[in-house]
């Protein structure tokens, strides 16, 4: 290996010592755990909206997805009903119309339940699609496919590196996810590394954690924050927002908190969790001192996500490093290199290292 190559690999491991560190994942860490990314996901919920769901629910599906771009996902779907909802609760009549079906207003919220339902299933248990050298797998609550390996040797990697003194001089590891599944939080457990998600309580317990407060501390080796909510995430009768056990009947709820709602007014008594986890990460980013921030498993399709970084990023004062993992270079990363910060952006690929402008 050349000395150049050795300086890069040196600035690297430098950088994964960092004492202000953070992560961000997207579904791309949970695959090879059985959980499908966000297309096999969407044919799946399209699957069990045919099998499991109301006689028109496949074909409000088709009709939503046909008025949708060709790279689409259930999420785009779930935003799609909550604008025409928002429209209908505007409207003289109250009711919103796909193809051929008419819903009120509470038939398209059991409809949009009973789609939150299908994700939460299949991302619990696990589901990969039929390829050209497998068979469609489909885990249930009997034999669930998921599996949380990787993500426990993650964990163990990122938190007992061999540097001496290490632990205590690093502060809580930020780890931001765009996952719905509770992976992270229980390699973190598994592994004995206390961590604070927002909730307080145990096995049942609540989110206390509100828009504009700040993190704890002291006490965690890290703290996980889900941008886009958790298959355990619950909304109660009461307002507040719950973690609760699958299959529990307690407390009273009325829909899983799953998907970001985005720019809508849908389910609006939602919006404080998602508007506290983007602020963390908001706030994350621009800290004033040297400062990291890993990127895994994320293919890079959030702008919302994606203007965080290059808002913060693009200010003189901030002095963030990105250390991107992706196979290949894609449309934001080489739109990212070119600018006037990407000299703090080190990507590595199949292809090799980029530094900025730069490929070692």
């Amino acid at each position: 290996m050349d000395t150049d190559s050795k300086d890069c690999l040196k600035q690297l491991d430098t950088l994964l010592a960092e004492r202000n560190q953070s992560w961000l994942f997207g579904a791309g860490i949970s695959l090879g755990a059985g959980i499908p990314l966000m297309g096999a996901l969407t044919e799946r919920v399209f699957q069990l909206a045919s099998e499991k769901g109301e006689s028109s629910d496949r074909a409000v599906l088709d009709s939503i997805n046909g008025q949708l771009p060709d790279y689409s996902h259930i999420e785009h779907v779930l935003s799609h009903i909550g604008d025409h909802r928002s429209i209908a609760e505007r409207s003289r009549d109250k009711q919103v119309t796909f193809g051929e079906t008419v819903f009120s207003l509470e038939e398209l919220d059991a409809f949009h339940k009973r789609i939150l339902s299908w994700i939460a299933e299949t991302v619990r248990w696990g589901y990969q699609s039929k390829t050209a050298d497998s068979a469609e797998q489909i885990g249930g609550n009997e034999a669930p496919i998921v599996n949380i390996a990787n993500h426990r040797d993650f964990i163990s990697a990122l938190f007992n590196r061999g540097q001496a003194g290490l632990s205590e001089r690093r502060g809580a590891v930020r780890l931001f996810t765009t996952n719905y599944d509770t992976l992270l939080e229980d390699a973190l457990a598994l592994n004995g590394l206390p961590y604070w998600d927002g909730f307080n309580g145990g096995a049942v317990a609540y989110r206390n954690h509100r828009y504009g407060d700040q993190e704890p501390e002291q006490g965690y080796r890290a703290h996980v924050v889900k941008l886009h909510g958790s298959i355990d995430w619950h909304l109660g009768e009461d307002g507040r927002v719950w973690r609760v056990r699958d299959g529990d009947t307690y407390p009273e709820t009325t829909v899983r908190v799953l998907i970001y709602p985005q720019s809508t007014k849908y389910l609006a008594t939602q919006r404080d969790p998602f508007a506290a986890q983007f602020d963390l990460f908001r706030r994350t980013l621009s800290v004033s001192e040297e400062n990291v921030l890993g990127i895994c498993g994320y293919s890079f399709g959030d702008e919302h996500i994606n203007q965080e970084i290059e808002l913060s990023l693009s200010r003189p004062e901030n002095r963030t490093t990105i250390l991107a993992f992706a196979l290949s270079l894609n449309d934001t990363l080489e739109r990212w290199r070119q600018s006037a910060w990407g000299k703090r952006l080190y990507i590595m690929t199949q292809d090799g290292l980029y530094i900025g402008k730069r490929q070692r």
